[in-house]
């Protein structure tokens, strides 16, 4: 069992930065593949950004590419979301996840399906 904890959200004006923070607790953080997926009121969920076990691969939803940036701390099991630049169509409640990937150190996963765990969520209010 892998627990997830976020946060980091909050409410900033269109242009302004966030930066959200998951924790991870219970098994061996590096064996997991992370994702932040965000998910709007009447929307579903949706990608946001992945990075591989060893940090070496990350990916970015073409909405998010420039603007957001994902990383992660293997020695302190956290990993981030740096969002810069942000838009009111950015508003949506955060949640990152973690799916297993032993053996593949670079693999990172863009879809719900491979999640194995999932945090609460955390939210994100963008003002215009």
């Amino acid at each position: 069992q892998v627990q997830l904890v976020e946060s980091g959200g909050g409410l900033v004006q269109a242009g302004g930065s966030l930066r959200l923070s998951c924790a991870a607790s219970g098994r061996t953080f590096s064996n997991y593949a992370m994702g932040w997926f965000r998910q709007a009121p009447g929307k579903e969920r949706e990608f946001v950004a992945a990075i591989s076990r060893n940090g070496d691969m990350t990916s970015y939803a073409d909405s998010v590419k420039g603007r957001f940036t994902i990383s992660r701390d293997n020695a302190k099991n956290t990993v981030a979301l740096q969002m810069n630049s942000l838009k009111a169509e950015d508003t949506a409640d955060y949640y990152c996840a973690a799916a297993l990937s032993m053996g593949y150190s670079y693999r990172l996963y863009e879809k719900v399906g491979p999640y194995d765990y999932w945090g609460q969520g955390t939210q994100v209010t963008v003002s215009s």
